[in-house]
Formats: structure tokens, sequence, C-alpha cells
């Protein structure tokens, strides 16, 4: 096996292994024992990759943004000359369910992280996970107008960041237990299709 592919396997496993600890333990009674003793890994193997729990906990975060990424990419390119709005943003809409969800790993983690805002250095890790996001649903939204399926007219920057404002407003809402009847994940993405689809706008979105 190449170096290369060595270190995409262990850090695959890391991730992986970070994440089942999350799920049963929860982020503060997971130990950087604990993730020693379920990968077999060392501390000084662990430190070669991060510097330690809370990056691995961002990288969490970033390997799950990458998924929502790959998931909409694919759709993008299965669609070949005919392009439409429908597949891709069903792939969007994939993670929107999880958005306001107490279990939710990433939820988990960001609450975590937020927590911590105060240590040096962390309230910085949060930033950029936040502005990697929002260049994302900028990619999104422009790979859209590309393919003729969002007008022009939309400004993708500030539309990105809309939408990374409520995604993350959803995030916290949800983790601290707040309930809404009047505005929740279905209601977000009937908001982003009225935005990206003017068209659609006063017709429910999509049907469900």
């Amino acid at each position: 096996m190449k170096q290369e592919e060595r270190r995409e396997q262990t850090q695959h496993i890391l991730l992986e292994a970070t994440e089942e600890l999350i799920r049963e333990k929860g982020c503060s009674q997971t130990t950087l024992t604990d993730i020693m003793k379920r990968t077999g890994l060392s501390k000084g193997a662990i430190f070669h990759y991060v510097s330690g729990k809370d990056e691995l906990y961002i990288n969490v975060l970033k390997a799950k943004l990458a998924e929502s990424n790959e998931r909409f990419m694919n759709e993008v390119n299965k669609q070949g000359k005919k392009k439409q709005f429908e597949g891709p943003m069903n792939a969007i809409a994939h993670g929107m369910t999880k958005l306001e969800s107490r279990d939710d790993v990433s939820n988990q983690i960001l609450m975590y992280l937020i927590g911590k805002s105060d240590q040096p250095g962390i309230a910085e890790i949060v930033a950029g996970f936040y502005r990697e996001s929002t260049a994302t649903s900028r990619k999104w939204i422009e790979t859209g107008q590309e393919a003729g399926v969002i007008p022009k007219s939309i400004d993708a920057e500030r539309t990105a960041e809309l939408f990374e404002l409520l995604s993350f407003g959803l995030r916290v809402r949800g983790l601290i237990g707040a309930k809404s009847d009047v505005f929740g994940t279905n209601e977000y993405e009937d908001f982003i299709i009225g935005i990206l689809q003017p068209g659609e706008a006063g017709k429910g979105g999509r049907s469900r």
C-alpha cells in the first residue's frame, strides 16, 4: 500500500471511530484514550494527523460537508446535457432533515466547540468551518446558474450567506430543545426553492 493510501485509510479509521464514539458517549465524554482504544492507534500516531481531539472533531464536520458536496456533484454530473433543478436539490435536502436533530453528530460537535469558543483557537476553528460551509453553498448556487436552472440575477454570495445563517440557526434551536411549528426544515427547504426557483414561490415547494 502506498503511503498516501495508508494515510487516507488511517484518517478514515480515525474519523469513523470518532463519529461512533460521539454517538455512543457524546463529545464531552469521548476521550483521546477512547479513540486510541477504538482505532488501535497510539497517541503519537494520532498526533501525526491532528493536534488533538478538537481538530479531530472539526475534521468529522468537514468530512460530512464533503459527503454532502459529493452527493450534489454526483447528481449534477449524472444529468448529462439535460440540466434540472430537482436532482441536485434533492441531494441538498438529504441532509436538511438532520438540521434540528439533537442526535446528529455534526450538531453535537458544533455545540461542543461553540461552548469552548472562549479558548484560544477554538472560535477560529468554528468560524473556518462556517466559511467553508458558506463557500460550498455558494458553489452549489453558481453551479446551478451555470447550468441555467438558477437565475443569474441571484447574488450567489449573499444568498449562500443567508442560507448558512438559517442553517446554523436551525441547528442551535434544535440543540437547545426549542420547538416551532412556524419554520422548520420543511419550510427552510421551501424557502430555498422559492429564492432559487422564483417560479415555484407560493406553490408550497415540492411534493414530499
